[in-house]
């Protein structure tokens, strides 16, 4: 279990991600026509993962932003952006932003993949969504680098992120 905040009040994940080097788990989350995506769609890829609470926040929303403007420039990388939304509304929030370089996915069917990555908030105001937290994936599905911000309200270490996924 991880002790993470939220405006400065302590509150609990689930666990701890996955360790470096590790084989990253396997997931099964639901893109914008509603059909289950694993990991192994992306394999031969390099991933990363931005798990966010929600994409109607302005945290969330300026994480995707930035991570979208920069996945274009990497060859061979996608950018996933997790969180519990509906589909529906990560992809009018896409839409919306213009943002072409970033695949929404949603953990509306199962809460494996935030239990599994050890992401899932246990208790506090935004119990049963995920933490805000970055993994990067290798081509071969082994995490390569994590982040589980300590704060909920802060932006991820986007320039570790984004080397790590090079």
């Amino acid at each position: 279990m991880a002790e993470i905040t939220l405006k400065g009040n302590v509150t609990h994940t689930s666990g701890e991600l996955p360790d470096v080097g590790v084989d990253a788990p396997d997931f099964v989350l639901v893109n914008a026509k509603l059909a289950d995506v694993t990991l192994a769609i992306f394999d031969g890829k390099k991933k990363l993962l931005n798990i966010v609470p929600s994409l109607d926040t302005p945290t969330c929303a300026i994480s995707t932003r930035k991570f979208n403007e920069k996945a274009g420039q990497i060859n061979d990388a996608v950018v996933l952006v997790v969180s519990a939304d509906l589909p529906f509304a990560q992809g009018r929030f896409c839409q919306a932003e213009g943002l072409k370089n970033v695949i929404p996915l949603s953990t509306m069917r199962s809460g494996d993949f935030a239990k599994d990555y050890g992401v899932l908030i246990e208790d506090g105001p935004l119990k049963g969504l995920t933490c805000r937290a970055v993994v990067v994936i290798d081509r071969d599905n082994r995490i390569g680098y994590t982040q589980m911000v300590n704060e909920i309200a802060d932006e991820p270490d986007y320039e570790s992120a984004l080397a790590a996924l090079t």
